[in-house]
This record gives C-alpha cells, structure tokens and sequence, in this order.
C-alpha cells in the first residue's frame, strides 16, 4: 500500500478547491449574464440591482477564496481585489444616480483595478497549480476593457447594461476554462 505523500494530499485538495471555485464563478457570470439580457433589459430596478451586485459578489467571492488559500494577508492580490470591488459596489451604487456613463465609468475604473490583481494572482498560482493562462489573459483582458469602458463613459451616448453584459459573458467563459485546464493539468500530473 502506498502511503499518500502530505505535500501531494494539499495540493490535490487545493487544486480541487480551485477547481470549483473557477466552476462556480463561472457559472454565477453567466447566470448575471442571463439575467442582465432579460430581466435587466426590461427592469430598471433589476438592472441597477445587477450592476451593483456584479462587483460585490466579485468582492464575496475574492474574500472566500483568499479566505481558503491563505487568507487575505497571504494573498495580497486578491486582498486589494475584494476592497476594490467592495468600494466599486458602492461606487456604482452612488453612480446610478447620475446616470450609466458615470455607471460606465466606474465599472471602467473597477474592471481595469481588479483586471490587474487577477493577473497577478493568476500569475502566483502559475506556480503551485500551473495552468492560469485564462485567468492571465482575463485579467489582462479586463484591465483594458476598463480602459475602453471609462472611454466609452465620457462618450455622449448613453451605455446600458448591454453594454457590460459581454464584458460579464467573457469572464464566465475564462472562468470556465480555467476550471477545465485545471481538471485536464491535474489528471495528466497524476498520469
């Protein structure tokens, strides 16, 4: 009988954690994303409880997984993300009522702040868990969607929710994908 190695045990739980982790992420951007094209087309109220939602569930979600690998002081990326996120939650809260470009804008500002502790942590992990490109390439991504977006924001037309929705859409993919990467570097680790 072979006896478990501890070293081996913790990663393997911990890349399981990961794993679902970028599962539930993904799935939760996309469910935002549905939600947004239906429910926050139609309703002002839903949309401005979706906009506001979007960076505070980034925030809750950020908290547990630091929370599980470390904690916040271990993690100082994800602990800049969750305050980040935190104060773009109330941010967009307090934009709302000047209208969606001051909306836009803080979203911008957001997107490019928690873009960039994503990349550094995906970075981070590359060492422990290795296959983080997607989450490189998101956070990369989303720091310069928020480039785009603050643009867009000092635009005269006025942006909706449509106009977040895919930013929304590709994170649930990269999400998704990372958790699939992690699931097919793990089985081929342990071939």
């Amino acid at each position: 009988m072979t006896v478990p190695h501890p070293a081996t045990d913790f990663r393997a739980t911990a890349n399981s954690d990961l794993t679902r982790y970028y599962f539930v992420r993904g799935v939760v951007a996309a469910a935002w994303v549905a939600a947004a094209l239906t429910i926050g087309t139609s309703s002002p109220g839903a949309a401005a409880a979706l906009l506001v939602g979007y960076p505070a569930w980034d925030a809750l979600a950020n908290w547990f997984d630091a929370k599980g690998s470390g904690g916040l002081r271990g993690n100082p990326s994800q602990a800049l993300n969750v305050v980040v996120s935190v104060v773009a939650a109330v941010a967009v809260a307090g934009a709302l009522q000047s209208g969606m470009n001051a909306v836009l804008a803080v979203f911008g500002v957001w997107a490019s702040l928690a873009g960039l502790a994503q990349l550094v942590t995906g970075v981070r992990r590359w060492r422990t868990f290795g296959a983080q490109w997607a989450m490189i390439l998101s956070g990369a991504q989303s720091t310069l969607v928020g480039g785009v977006f603050v643009k867009q924001a000092a635009g005269v037309a006025v942006p909706t929710i449509m106009d977040i929705a895919p930013y929304a859409g590709f994170g649930a993919f990269y999400f998704v994908v990372s958790a699939l990467w992690l699931v097919v570097a793990n089985r081929r680790r342990t071939a």
